[in-house]
């Protein structure tokens, strides 16, 4: 049961009180947010319609295209809607859903990138065995388990921050709800939630990025073994692979490996986790691939073709 509280809202102090900087940044978010939803989109139509693209790492790469648009939807949409009003408010139940959603696609996504990384590991260092090692069952398990892991992962962040009562002062340092800045309003003592808090995610990102880094390394000793031709290959699509764990993993880590203390940067680094990943992930995942481009053009011509007739 949640404890006593008085609090019924929790009003954000956003990026800034300049009415003109507001409509700024909401234009700009709302460019980003489209482009988003639209990037990642096509994507996962992209994926799911092409009969070329049936690679263990397409299918894992258009359920990661899918969790970014949910991703950013927890947060995206209400701060370009709350740029326009005066005072930015959340009900504290609102909170508590807005930090369950936020950790359950955020957990989901580290999980996701970790299956990625394994999948990368087994077609490089494993060709003659992966496409019975990756098969459709193994591809669906791993995707359920990191559904798992992020829903398992939320609910306990969520749990421990709706125990807590709050009572008395109500405005966080922030454009969205999260643990960190909730803690702050909280009226008892938090340290040993804070701990708990830090337990639950602290692992799950060393483990996730432990389990990165070994494949990586991996991958980068039998690239010596490859033909010039395989190894470019490799090398590019693990480039493309690192270039999002490190958008995603460095500044997470900065904000929720650490002990419960916020500071006025962690609204903008928040950004980059939230925002500009996935505004990235198709660039770097997918528009620079020849074959996903080639099944896009596809996809598009057989769109105008249907159009004309």
């Amino acid at each position: 049961m949640v404890a006593t509280s008085n609090m019924t809202e929790i009003i954000f102090m956003g990026f800034s009180q300049n009415r003109d900087v507001q409509k700024i940044i909401s234009v700009v978010f709302l460019l980003m947010y489209t482009a988003i939803v639209l990037g990642n989109g096509l994507i996962v139509v992209t994926i799911m319609t092409s009969k070329a693209l049936t690679s263990p790492m397409y299918f894992f790469l258009s359920y990661l295209s899918f969790v970014e648009i949910c991703y950013c939807s927890v947060t995206a949409p209400r701060l370009i809607i709350d740029s326009f009003t005066e005072r930015k408010v959340i009900s504290l139940k609102g909170c508590f859903t807005q930090i369950f959603f936020l950790h359950f696609f955020g957990g989901t996504e580290i999980f996701l990138l970790t299956v990625m990384a394994y999948d990368r590991y087994v077609a490089i260092c494993k060709p003659l065995h992966y496409t019975t090692i990756m098969n459709r069952r193994v591809c669906g398990l791993l995707v359920g388990a990191a559904w798992g892991g992020g829903l398992l992962h939320s609910a306990g962040q969520t749990f421990l921050i709706f125990q807590l009562p709050f009572c008395g002062f109500n405005t966080i340092d922030h454009y969205f709800c999260d643990v960190h800045p909730v803690l702050k309003l909280a009226s008892s003592n938090t340290f040993l939630i804070g701990l708990l808090i830090i337990a639950n995610g602290g692992p799950i990102s060393v483990i996730s990025f432990t389990v990165l880094l070994t494949s990586y390394v991996v991958i980068l000793l039998s690239l010596r073994n490859q033909t010039s031709e395989g190894r470019r290959k490799a090398l590019a699509t693990c480039a493309s692979h690192i270039a999002v764990v490190g958008l995603f993993f460095i500044p997470c880590s900065f904000v929720y490996m650490r002990s419960c203390v916020t500071f006025p940067v962690d609204k903008i680094v928040a950004v980059f986790y939230t925002v500009i990943t996935p505004l990235l992930n198709p660039i770097i995942y997918s528009f620079r691939n020849a074959e996903v481009k080639n099944a896009m053009r596809r996809l598009v011509g057989r769109k105008v073709i249907w159009e004309e007739k």
